[in-house]
């Protein structure tokens, strides 16, 4: 079964670039590593159980014989990059493949990938997705190297300066909340989630919970974070928000950086959130929540 959000996967067009703007963000963001064969290569932010990842073209060439016709990552980024793909991590991934064909999900056989960290640790994984039918921005994963040592792939995994720890949840934007709620429920084989009021992103939404994050598929009903990334982007992944032990901290650090102040709104939890803006967040909407 899907057991969380792994990672949310940030497109940039310049990897050294990007990895350098998570930083004053207060991401403790290191270089993962290439991916043979298809012309990629990322950098990593490890939290408690999952991470951030930066993605960027490494060999324009080698990527276009990898991504034939499917090759939508060059575009993506022109386009002003940010959260491409949320990645949903799976305990037996070829069950959860076969479940989905069965309540006729297209969706993909399971293939297997590997990267070497700079480090010179092999990491391998397993990974389905999702088919022409079904063409939502999740991907599927199933790691084959056991957690404790994904995370030697970074010094300091989760001692991030600006105090985030976990993601709390990632949101789509779509133009029909309800509509869309209905496929990815039989997608996931999940309940359709009533709609709630989202008071920051200023959007009805519907939240999957998925172990401990949440899957937000939101729809505006106001101007704010939702409605200019449909604006901007159309449909499609646009936030992600983590739980920090400081918002203080977070706010300090940003602003000791070069950032401007992160905007503020009070979520419909009565919690307090700051939002960085995808002209600071390589695209996307980066968002904190926690105490002061």
């Amino acid at each position: 079964m899907f057991t969380r959000i792994d990672h949310v996967m940030i497109c940039v067009p310049d990897l050294a670039q990007g990895i350098a703007q998570f930083k004053k963000l207060g991401f403790n963001m290191h270089e993962g590593g290439a991916h043979p064969g298809r012309g990629t290569h990322n950098a990593i932010a490890f939290n408690q159980d999952e991470y951030i990842e930066l993605l960027a073209i490494r060999d324009k060439d080698e990527y276009a014989k990898a991504a034939g016709a499917s090759g939508g990552l060059t575009d993506f980024i022109a386009a002003g990059g940010g959260i491409r793909y949320i990645v949903l991590q799976s305990d037996d991934l070829a069950a959860d493949v076969a479940t989905m064909r069965g309540r006729g999900v297209d969706v993909s056989d399971v293939v297997e990938g590997r990267r070497l960290t700079p480090s010179g640790i092999e990491l391998k994984w397993k990974a389905a997705t999702l088919g022409a039918k079904n063409a939502l921005p999740l991907v599927f994963v199933q790691h084959l190297t056991p957690v404790e040592e994904r995370r030697k792939q970074v010094p300091g995994a989760g001692a991030h300066p600006n105090g985030a720890t976990v993601l709390d949840r990632a949101y789509i934007v779509t133009d029909n909340a309800e509509a869309a709620a209905a496929v990815y429920a039989k997608v996931l084989g999940m309940t359709q989630p009533a709609l709630v009021k989202g008071t920051v992103i200023m959007s009805n939404m519907a939240v999957f919970q998925i172990g401990p994050t949440g899957l937000g598929v939101v729809q505006p009903y106001a101007d704010g974070p939702a409605a200019d990334a449909l604006k901007r982007r159309g449909p499609g992944p646009f936030q992600a928000l983590y739980r920090t032990t400081s918002m203080g901290a977070a706010a300090r650090w940003t602003s000791e950086h070069g950032l401007p102040p992160l905007p503020r709104g009070v979520r419909n939890t009565g919690e307090h959130a700051m939002l960085a803006t995808p002209d600071v967040a390589c695209g996307a909407y980066i968002g904190f929540v926690g105490p002061e």
